[in-house]
């Protein structure tokens, strides 16, 4: 299975980055993990909201495929525990899904478009973090993923 985190914008903060790096190589290799990071839109200062998620919307369908399993990280979706989130990646993988697209939008959040588009929503957390903080925390929570699935005590309950 592939997984593929796609975040709107470019990760600034070096120590951030740096993290970012950390835990992308400690993930499995069998999970073909890719952090794509897609330019912000151009003008969007000139833009209503409503106008912005809509240009946002057609940069992140270039990164979706039709059969891609789509989640997008959004503050209404349902919110799991560690060990939830690798049991849902673990259902994936036993569903043989090719590839699971996570999804962090701009500032005003997602298109309907985009809302559509999606298999799932979940949210991290009720509390609001910037979109670089929560690449970082939704990463970590990947390899957590992976070492709860691996039976490693990286985890404890």
């Amino acid at each position: 299975m592939r997984i593929n985190l796609v975040c709107m914008g470019k990760t600034a903060d070096k120590e951030i980055a740096s993290l970012l790096k950390y835990y992308e190589n400690r993930l499995p290799k069998y999970w073909n993990f890719e952090l794509v990071e897609i330019s912000d839109v151009k003008n969007a200062k000139n833009l209503t909201p409503e106008l912005l998620k809509k240009e946002e919307a057609k940069l992140f369908l270039n990164f979706i495929e039709n059969s891609d399993y789509v989640v997008i990280l959004d503050e209404k979706g349902s919110q799991w525990t560690s060990r939830q989130f690798a049991g849902k990646i673990d259902q994936w993988m036993s569903a043989s899904i090719k590839k699971v697209v996570f999804i962090v939008g701009g500032a005003y959040g997602f298109s309907d478009e985009i809302y559509s588009r999606a298999n799932e929503k979940i949210s991290l957390s009720k509390m609001t973090f910037t979109h670089q903080m929560i690449r970082l925390f939704f990463l970590e929570q990947i390899y957590r993923a992976d070492q709860i699935l691996q039976g490693k005590p990286y985890h404890n309950d």
